[in-house]
């Protein structure tokens, strides 16, 4: 998706999901967790740094092909939108059954489904990677001659077409409407680890490539959600990395080089029976204070303010500050994890990251951006200084309390 889209978005995604946590709220019902929530959103916020990376290699390869390999000259005629956009969902259809059934794309799509609970912002937890791995599928199109202003568009429309579709608020639509499209129920199943239900109902916005190719299941018994193996964790970097460990020391148990070749384009549950059995892991609750989850709020506000800035500023950026930039925010959504987690050094390291920031800020403020300086000299400052005094309170406060209570 284009970053213009997305800056538009972000407002309608957080009110959206204001409401729908209001109306759980108001059934009596616990949609959202606090943790797996600024999870989901970390995540978010990591694809989006990782994408604008990214993105010129995706859609200058897609550019190439389309310039110089392309077979047709489509018309500028009104039925070119919808037979693109049809064709496109059903590659997507495709691209995504590939991400379950194949081992090295499933290790990057699996971030999408390690959430338990279901809900909003359960849309927004997407891999960092997946767009690298999954984006030849779509070179077809550049084949037959849909440029390339066309694929982002009507790859945005897809994109957020399935926000919505990522909630339990909505039980059912109307009868037709289940036939043809992709519906909260549906894909209700399709994140689902129920043994029925897994595997099934692939579609982005049509839901009849599912009935087509027989991955179609409707809802029936309640959804439990998360994958099979919980991951434990609420390390964003780790979410995306933690698989691919597994498919190594499959690599390394399987026999025969052309195996072990397979192996990667061979699906999960056949990986598992190269593995040996492990017991169930269940993720064990962590008790932090009140002050750590509003401080994680407060800096994943202002994270998310920092990355609308980087993506709307990211071509006047140098290389360097491109890199240091992403490298901030994954440290940052990194750090925030390891503080909900009550990691021994996440004081620590925040206090280094606090430090990282307010000096390349800075920097780079001083040298492309004059004008701007002193405010963000003095801004940057105050609050670096006043973030680090209240953790350094938190944590004196916290060890006094260890003290008494043993």
């Amino acid at each position: 998706m284009s970053p213009n889209y997305i800056l538009l978005a972000i407002p309608v995604f957080f009110l959206f999901m204001a409401i729908e946590f209001w109306y759980g709220r108001r059934k009596g019902l616990r949609w959202y967790n606090f943790e797996d929530t600024i999870t989901n959103l970390n995540l978010g916020i990591g694809s989006q740094a990782t994408g604008i990376l990214t993105k010129l290699l995706v859609l200058g390869a897609y550019e190439a092909v389309y310039t110089h390999w392309r077979f047709l000259n489509l018309p500028q005629s009104w039925w070119v939108w919808p037979a693109a956009f049809v064709l496109f969902d059903y590659i997507y259809y495709w691209a995504h059954r590939l991400g379950h059934e194949w081992n090295y794309m499933w290790g990057a799509h699996i971030v999408h489904h390690q959430s338990q609970q279901f809900n909003l912002s359960v849309a927004l937890r997407q891999s960092w990677i997946h767009n690298l791995l999954s984006f030849f599928m779509f070179l077809p199109l550049a084949l037959l001659g849909v440029p390339l202003y066309m694929l982002v568009l009507i790859g945005a429309f897809t994109t957020l077409f399935q926000y919505w579709i990522h909630t339990k608020a909505i039980r059912k639509m109307p009868r037709w409407f289940e036939y043809i499209f992709n519906t909260p129920s549906h894909h209700r199943v399709h994140h689902a680890t129920n043994p029925q239900y897994l595997d099934k109902n692939y579609a982005a916005t049509f839901i009849l490539w599912d009935r087509l190719h027989g991955t179609f299941c409707r809802e029936q018994e309640e959804p439990v959600y998360g994958i099979t193996k919980p991951l434990g964790s609420l390390n964003p970097v780790w979410a995306n990395l933690h698989f691919y460990p597994e498919l190594w020391k499959g690599i390394q148990r399987e026999k025969g080089l052309l195996r072990k070749i397979a192996l990667p384009f061979r699906g999960p549950a056949y990986l598992g029976t190269l593995l040996p059995a492990a017991p169930p892991q269940k993720p064990q609750p962590v008790q932090v204070s009140l002050f750590i989850k509003l401080y994680v709020c407060i800096q994943f506000i202002i994270l998310t303010a920092a990355l609308v800035k980087y993506l709307i500023h990211f071509h006047e950026l140098s290389t360097f500050y491109r890199l240091a930039g992403f490298a901030l925010i994954v440290l940052s959504t990194h750090i925030c994890a390891a503080l909900l987690e009550a990691r021994r050094h996440a004081p620590l390291a925040e206090a280094f990251r606090l430090i990282a920031v307010v000096l390349l800020l800075n920097v780079l403020y001083y040298t492309q951006y004059h004008n701007w300086f002193v405010i963000m000299l003095a801004a940057s400052v105050t609050l670096g200084i006043s973030f680090g005094i209240a953790l350094l309170l938190n944590v004196l406060h916290t060890a006094q309390k260890q003290r008494l209570s043993t």
